[in-house]
């Protein structure tokens, strides 16, 4: 994980720090599935700005998440731009809104935040390509390469008995 020293800054208020890093993206696993970030290290810019009440963090990187499709689980592609924001206030008895989960120990975690950034701006859901058809719901081939229908739907034998009350309310019984 890329973590940064806050220890060794010594802003005054209204000044800032900026910094070129390259930060290691960890994978994310969504609806149990794995996304890859590529590459694994990414440069970013992170700018630490003093406030009189405490520390403003940027973050700002860009980068691919590749993993299955939602549709159909083919190879999908995304590319995502990251532009975040953080707070970390100088007193320590701050209330938890006003205190950053990714301030520890005088060291901000890039990484983690970094991470959970790329995960709230993917989209929803993940496709190989907007028009995605998915996966033949009977026979369960990838509409996209071969796009059908089928002639008879077989019910699962499960729902038959309530097939059977559903025709006999619609006979009248």
């Amino acid at each position: 994980m890329t973590r940064f020293s806050l220890r060794h800054l010594r802003l005054r208020p209204g000044e800032e720090h900026r910094e070129q890093l390259a930060v290691e993206l960890q994978p994310l696993t969504l609806a149990g599935a794995l996304y890859e970030p590529a590459p694994a290290a990414v440069p970013a810019e992170l700018v630490v700005q003093r406030a009189s009440s405490g520390d403003v963090f940027h973050l700002r990187f860009a980068t691919r998440v590749e993993g299955p499709c939602m549709r159909c689980l083919g190879l999908a592609g995304v590319d995502v731009a990251v532009d975040a924001q953080d707070y970390e206030a100088s007193d320590p008895n701050a209330p938890e809104e006003l205190r950053s989960e990714y301030v520890r120990d005088g060291e901000l975690d890039v990484g983690a935040w970094a991470h959970d950034q790329v995960a709230l701006v993917l989209p929803e859901p993940i496709l190989c390509r907007p028009d995605c058809a998915g996966l033949c719901p009977a026979c369960g081939k990838n509409l996209n390469d071969e796009p059908h229908v089928h002639e008879e739907i077989v019910a699962d034998p499960r729902w038959a008995a309530l097939e059977a009350l559903r025709t006999d309310a619609a006979d009248g019984g």
